[in-house]
């Protein structure tokens, strides 16, 4: 699937998209080659900033159906890395170059994945305030650049974006969510991708202890990003649970059973959980102090 053209994307003679902003990010999930699904991510980007009033009619839009061919290409992504038990993918030294190279690819995959989830939870969900859309548009491009810069990075190692094994755990997660929003907003970005706040500081001591400055400094971009990403997930979160009249504390641990989520554990980068809006109470939870 290449990339849409510009006469696809806008409507002739006027400069507006032709297409609505969910069927294009439905677009973009499918492309399966990295590049192109972030540059297209990047235009789909730029369109919403550039007019608003068509990015907003995404909230006015029902569901959207996909073929057969359609879903079972869901979500777009080359034919490597191959897809392995999360068991199964070997731990990753940085104080070696191929062990380096393999911690990052790791995380690499981690940003393609969070290309595809944002890219999903916009074309998904329907009936939800314009400034949804728009939220998960911005971590699609967010994301996108992130992935860009680890794979360059990758690259001067001598590696790329698929050399490596990896495992589905991000995607499966986003499959068992796909008909329940708050499940989703729940347990994507303020569980699985929160998770990667309490990781990153230890992962870039150890990088910095192995001499890759190049590789911190990235990674201090997306540890700056994914603060504002949790907090869009706990914005919606907490929209949807005041919507539906439920206690934000009470619902989370029910629906991490219910979709057999990985539970927590410390430490947790208390700053950065903080900055995402986690509140005090969702806090003393995960520490257990509520138990």
């Amino acid at each position: 699937m290449t990339a849409p053209s510009n006469e696809r994307l806008t409507s002739a003679g006027t400069g507006v998209p032709a297409l609505s902003l969910r069927r294009q990010a439905l677009d973009a999930l499918l492309q399966p080659v990295p590049a192109a699904k972030a540059d297209a991510v990047r235009a789909l980007q730029a369109q919403a900033v550039a007019y608003p009033a068509w990015a907003a009619e995404g909230s006015e839009q029902g569901n959207l159906s996909l073929s057969e061919s359609q879903q079972a290409a869901l979500p777009g992504r080359p034919s490597t890395p191959s897809l392995v038990p999360a068991k199964d993918v070997p731990a990753r030294s940085p104080f070696t170059l191929e062990g380096r190279a393999a911690l990052l690819h790791a995380i690499c995959h981690i940003e393609f994945n969070a290309i595809n989830l944002a890219l999903d939870a916009v074309w998904r969900f329907d009936g939800m305030p314009p400034e949804f859309y728009t939220d998960w548009l911005k971590v699609a491009a967010e994301e996108a650049l992130h992935f860009t810069l680890l794979r360059d990075h990758l690259q001067g190692l001598g590696h790329d974006y698929g050399d490596f094994d990896a495992h589905n755990g991000l995607w499966a997660m986003c499959e068992r969510t796909a008909h329940d929003i708050l499940a989703r907003m729940a347990l994507v970005p303020r569980t699985l991708e929160a998770r990667g706040l309490d990781a990153t500081p230890p992962i870039q001591a150890k990088l910095r202890k192995a001499g890759d400055e190049a590789a911190v400094g990235i990674l201090d971009i997306i540890l700056r990003d994914e603060v504002g990403h949790v907090a869009i997930g706990n914005r919606w979160f907490h929209h949807l649970c005041q919507q539906r009249g439920l206690d934000p504390v009470v619902v989370y641990p029910e629906l991490v059973t219910r979709y057999e989520a990985p539970r927590l554990k410390p430490p947790y980068n208390m700053e950065a959980r903080l900055q995402a809006g986690f509140t005090d109470a969702e806090m003393r939870f995960l520490l257990g102090e509520d138990h």
